[in-house]
C-alpha cells in the first residue's frame, strides 16, 4: 500500500533522525481568520503535520486550556461548515498534511460518510476520533479510508497488548501514543515508561509513532529523538494563543511560530 502524505512526512522525519512537530490548533480560536493565518505559518515554522481540533461542547480528553478555547470558539457561533470552508480557502497554500481531531458525536450527527467526504474536500488528510467506540470503529475507519483519509487511532499506557495490536491494525498515517492516561496538559517531565511502551508498539506496527499529552518543552522533543517519529503539542501552543489574544492575529501568529521554533531547538530570529 502506498504511503499517505501523513505517513510520508513522518517517515521522512524518522529517516532524518528527527522528531516531527505536530502542532495542535483549535479551529476558530480566537476566530477563523486567525486559524487561516496560523496554518501556513505553522508549515513555514517546520511543522511535519498539523492537527486541527474541531470544537466540541463536551470533550473527552482535552484539558482545561483546550476546553476553554473550544468553549470560546463555540460561543462565537462556530459551525462545522465554517471550519471546512476556512480550511478549503487556505489549503492551496499548504503542503503540510492536515489532521482533524473530532468527537465521534460530531461525525455521527453529520453522518460518517458525509463528514469524511466534506473533510477530504476541504483538504484534510486524516482524522483522529478519540472517543470512537470500539464496536463502531471498524466500519467508521472503513468509511474514512474510502474517502482517502487516514484513520489515526490512540493507544494509552493502560491499553492491554491484544487491544494495542487491534488498534494498530485499524490505524493508518500514524499511531497516536498518549504519554499518560487522563487529559491533555503541559507537564514537566515525560513518564519513565515511555520508552518501553514505544518499543512495544514498534514491534507490532510499521506505522510512524507520535506522542501526545504532556509534550510541551524542547527537551521533550529532544528526548523523543530515536524513540518516536512525531511529537504532538497542544496545550502549550493554545496557551500561547490565549496569552496574545488581545494583540491581534499577526501577534498571535508570530508568538505561536516563535514557540514552535523554540520547541524544535531553533533560535528565534524575530
Amino acid at each position: 500500500m502506498a504511503e499517505s502524505p501523513i505517513e510520508q512526512a513522518l517517515l521522512t522525519c524518522r529517516r532524518e533522525g528527527s522528531v516531527g512537530l505536530v502542532p495542535f490548533v483549535p479551529a476558530g480560536y480566537p476566530d477563523l481568520a486567525t486559524t487561516e493565518s496560523l496554518l501556513p505559518a505553522l508549515q513555514d515554522a517546520g511543522a511535519a503535520v498539523i492537527e486541527v481540533g474541531i470544537p466540541f461542547s463536551d470533550p473527552i480528553a482535552d484539558g482545561p486550556v483546550i476546553q476553554a478555547a473550544f468553549t470560546a470558539a463555540l460561543a462565537r457561533g462556530l459551525r462545522l461548515a465554517d471550519i471546512f470552508a476556512a480550511v478549503r480557502r487556505v489549503q492551496p497554500a499548504l503542503r503540510t498534511p492536515l489532521v482533524a481531531m473530532v468527537s465521534y458525536s460530531i461525525v455521527f450527527r453529520a453522518g460518517a460518510s458525509a463528514f469524511f467526504d466534506s473533510a477530504r474536500a476541504a483538504g484534510f488528510d486524516g482524522v483522529i476520533i478519540p472517543d470512537l467506540p470500539s464496536p463502531e470503529a471498524q466500519g467508521v475507519v472503513a468509511k474514512a479510508r474510502a474517502t482517502g483519509l487516514d484513520s489515526i487511532m490512540l493507544v494509552a499506557p493502560t491499553t492491554p497488548p491484544h487491544r494495542r495490536k487491534e488498534i494498530a491494525d485499524l490505524s493508518s498515517g500514524f499511531l497516536y501514543y498518549l504519554s499518560v492516561s487522563g487529559v491533555t496538559g503541559t507537564r514537566a517531565e515525560l513518564p519513565s515508561d515511555l520508552t518501553s511502551n514505544l518499543e512495544s508498539l514498534r514491534s507490532i506496527t510499521r506505522l510512524p509513532l507520535c506522542v501526545g499529552f504532556g509534550v510541551s518543552r524542547p527537551e521533550h522533543l529532544a528526548g523523543l529523538r530515536g524513540r518516536a517519529d512525531g511529537a504532538i503539542v497542544g496545550s502549550a501552543l493554545v496557551r500561547t494563543i490565549s496569552e496574545h489574544i488581545d494583540k491581534g492575529t499577526s501577534k498571535i501568529v508570530a508568538a505561536v511560530v516563535s514557540a514552535c521554533r523554540v520547541l524544535l531547538g531553533e533560535r528565534d530570529t524575530d
